[in-house]
């Protein structure tokens, strides 16, 4: 089975794949993000774009998830987001075709809820700290941009099923994702502490400076 995990950029689909990650057993992380970096090392920089853009963005993550659908016994989770149509169907519906067994998760939440969730990200508050608090956060301010087209888009029933995290919690969200897909997680024994530190890891390892 393939757990899409789709969502606006700062909905919480790394922290969400963590997190059903390490409460079932088995189940690895391909996440289609790494096919578009390596697109993007290979390209000149002035001709780097979105890499979602690239035919071979699409044909590769296709390739790679069929192949660790294939061959691993496990739940294959992909954190992505991806709100064009055609691009969705290229690799989701692709996936699809081939007979696999996809699950799709649209995590979705208030304007306002994601634009404080970037707001509270680590890593920005990190860099304002050292570089100044006028300083934009790159990242911070593409997802700024993209956000009401996502929000806008995966709201719509193509990109079904849609999660409202507004309320929810990140293991909360992950027992949500797991009852639909018929999954089972083994209990979330972390206090309050330990998940903070936990998620605040898990960010710390997917910044990325290029």
């Amino acid at each position: 089975m393939l757990l899409w995990i789709n969502g606006p950029f700062g909905g919480g689909k790394t922290q969400t794949a963590h997190e059903i990650q390490r409460r079932l057993p088995g189940s690895i992380i391909c996440d289609p993000e790494h096919v578009g970096f390596g697109l993007h090392r290979m390209t000149p920089p002035l001709l780097r774009g979105d890499f979602q853009d690239l035919p071979a963005w699409r044909q590769g993550v296709y390739e790679v998830l069929d192949l660790a659908l294939t061959r691993h016994r496990g739940t294959v989770i992909a954190p992505m987001t991806v709100v064009e149509a055609a691009y969705f169907r290229e690799t989701v519906g692709r996936l699809r075709e081939r007979g696999h067994d996809v699950r799709h998760f649209a995590l979705l939440a208030d304007r306002v809820t994601v634009l404080r969730r970037l707001r509270e990200r680590g890593f920005g508050h990190a860099l304002r700290f050292v570089a100044g608090r006028d300083i934009p956060v790159l990242r911070e301010s593409f997802a700024v941009s993209k956000l009401d087209v996502c929000l806008e888009r995966l709201g719509q029933a193509e990109f079904a099923e849609q999660v409202w995290t507004d309320r929810l919690t990140i293991p909360q969200v992950a027992d949500r994702i797991a009852a639909s897909a018929g999954l089972r997680l083994t209990p979330n024994t972390d206090s309050a502490l330990r998940g903070r530190l936990r998620r605040a890891w898990t960010g710390l390892r997917h910044i990325r400076l290029d």
